[in-house]
C-alpha cells in the first residue's frame, strides 16, 4: 500500500493530539483511504518544550520551513496559527514547492486565501480547510461537495463557541459579562486574550470563508462586525421578557444581486432552533436550491473536533483527490456587489437609560416619528432610587441607517444616563 509522507508543524495541543491520533490510527485510516498517512517530521518553536507526545527526536525539524524545501514530504499541516509571520511563510513555500497543505487557520485564509488559491491550482496540489470554520462541523466539505448541485441564497448561524458560552451563560446563570468570561478562561472555552472571540473578529474570519465558497466569489472585505462586549445583564434579561435570546450571529446573504455580510448580537426567538443551540456549540445553516434549509451544527473548537476536521482534510488527500481549495477555478471565481447593511432594514431592539422625569418619553418617540421610524412596542420600566428609568423599543423593519441615526441623536440629549443599545432583530 502506498504512503502519503507528511509533516506537522506546530505542536500545541491540537498539533499534538492530531499526531497522537495519526500514529494510533493510521492503519484504520489506510484501510478507509487506500493509502497510508505517514508522519515523518514534526516542527515547534520550541523543541524542548514538555509535552503529552512521544516522538523519535530526528524526527524532529528545527528550522519550520525545511519542511517544504525536503523531497520525501507529501502534505504539510500547518498549526502555527496567524495571517503573518511564520504560518503565511510556510503555507505559501510549501504550495510553491507543490507540496499539498491542510490548516486550521481561518486568519490566514481569510485574509491570503484567493492568493494561497492560485498557487495552489497552478501547481495542482491540495489547499485543505475544513478545520478553520466551526471545528467539528463539516461545512467546508458540505459546501464543496453535498451541497454541490444547491443554489445558495444565504449562510448563518452561530460559528464561534465562546461568545455563544458566554451569552448562554449569562442567560441561564443571570451573571454578569465579567463573572462569565472569567469563568470561560477558567474552564478552557476562551484563550487569556479572547478579543476576537468578543469583538466578533473570528466570527468575520469564518464568514468571509464561507461566503466565497457559497456564492462562488472572490474573498471580500465589505463586512459590518460587531462583538458582544457592549451586551450586559439587563439587556440579557429584557430579551427574555419579550420572548428572545441574544446570540452572536454571523450572516451572508444574497438580496436581489448584492451580497450582504454581517456579525452582530441578533435577538432571536426562543422558539427558533438557533436558540437552542447554547454553550460551546456552534450551528451553521444553509439556505439553498433545491434542498431549502440545512442545519449542521457540532463542536465549534477543541482538539477533538479540529482533529476531526483535519482529519477528513488528510483522507480526501489519501485518496488522490486533487480540488479546488474554493470548489472551482479562480478562472471562475467572481467580484461579486458587496454591499453595506446602511440600506438593509431591520426590526430591531433599542435600549434606553435615561433621567426619569416628564418630556422625556415624548421626546424620544417624536425623534423616532421624525426619522419614520414605527415603533412595534415600547417598554418603560422606572428604577425610582436612582431617578432613573430604561426605555425598550421594539421597532417595525427600518432602515439600518434611521435607527442608527436614531441612536445617536438620542445619544447627544442630556437626559441620557449612559450609552444607549441597538440589537438587531431576526424575526425568522
Amino acid at each position: 500500500m502506498k504512503k502519503l509522507n507528511i509533516a506537522i508543524v506546530g505542536l500545541g495541543n491540537i498539533g499534538s493530539y492530531l499526531f497522537k491520533y495519526l500514529s494510533k490510527n493510521k492503519m484504520i485510516l489506510a484501510k478507509k483511504n487506500n493509502c497510508i498517512p505517514n508522519v515523518i517530521y514534526l516542527s515547534a518553536k520550541n523543541k524542548n518544550r514538555k509535552r503529552k507526545i512521544k516522538f523519535n527526536k530526528k524526527m524532529f525539524l528545527n528550522n519550520y520551513l525545511d519542511a517544504t524545501k525536503k523531497e520525501d514530504i507529501d502534505l504539510i499541516v500547518e498549526l502555527i496559527g496567524g495571517a503573518e509571520g511564520p504560518a503565511k511563510k510556510l503555507v505559501f513555500k510549501a504550495l510553491q514547492n507543490k507540496k499539498h497543505v491542510v490548516t486550521a487557520n481561518k486568519a490566514l485564509i481569510a485574509k491570503y486565501g484567493d492568493q494561497l488559491s492560485k498557487i495552489a491550482e497552478k501547481n495542482r496540489v491540495n489547499l485543505e480547510f475544513e478545520a478553520s470554520v466551526c471545528g467539528g462541523v463539516p461545512i467546508i466539505r458540505s459546501l464543496k461537495e453535498g451541497l454541490i448541485a444547491n443554489k445558495i441564497n444565504k449562510v448563518f448561524g452561530i460559528f464561534n463557541g465562546t461568545s455563544n458560552y458566554i451569552l448562554s451563560s449569562m442567560e441561564k446563570e443571570n451573571k454578569s459579562f465579567s463573572e462569565v468570561l472569567r469563568n470561560a478562561k477558567e474552564l478552557g472555552y476562551a484563550e487569556s486574550n479572547p478579543t476576537s472571540d468578543l469583538n466578533g473578529d473570528d466570527v468575520a474570519a469564518k464568514l468571509k470563508i464561507l461566503t466565497s465558497l457559497c456564492f462562488n466569489s472572490f474573498l471580500n472585505k465589505k463586512i459590518h462586525v460587531e462583538g458582544i462586549k457592549e451586551i450586559d445583564k439587563d439587556d440579557i434579561n429584557y430579551a427574555k421578557k419579550l420572548g428572545y435570546k441574544i446570540k452572536l450571529l454571523g450572516y451572508a446573504e444574497l438580496i436581489g444581486k448584492y451580497i450582504y455580510q454581517r456579525v452582530h448580537p441578533t435577538l432571536i426567538k426562543k422558539s427558533s432552533y438557533v436558540a437552542s443551540i447554547d454553550g460551546v456549540l456552534n450551528a451553521v445553516i444553509i439556505d439553498g436550491i433545491p434542498v431549502g434549509e440545512s442545519i449542521i451544527q457540532g463542536e465549534g473548537a477543541g482538539p477533538a473536533a479540529t482533529t476531526s476536521a483535519l482529519i477528513s482534510d488528510i483522507s480526501s488527500i489519501l485518496r488522490g483527490n486533487i480540488k479546488f481549495p474554493f470548489s472551482i477555478s479562480n478562472k471562475e471565481r467572481k467580484n461579486l456587489d458587496f454591499k453595506q447593511i446602511s440600506e438593509r432594514s431591520f426590526s430591531a431592539y433599542l435600549r434606553f437609560e435615561v433621567v426619569d422625569k416628564p418630556g422625556v418619553l415624548s421626546n424620544i418617540t417624536q425623534i423616532f416619528s421624525k426619522n419614520n421610524v414605527s415603533i412595534k412596542r415600547l417598554v418603560q420600566d422606572p428604577n425610582k432610587n436612582k431617578g432613573s428609568s430604561s426605555i425598550i423599543i421594539i421597532t417595525h423593519p427600518s432602515k439600518d441607517r434611521s435607527l442608527n441615526k436614531i441612536i445617536n441623536i438620542i445619544n447627544n440629549r442630556s437626559y441620557v444616563k449612559k450609552k444607549s443599545k441597538l440589537i438587531r432583530i431576526d424575526d425568522n
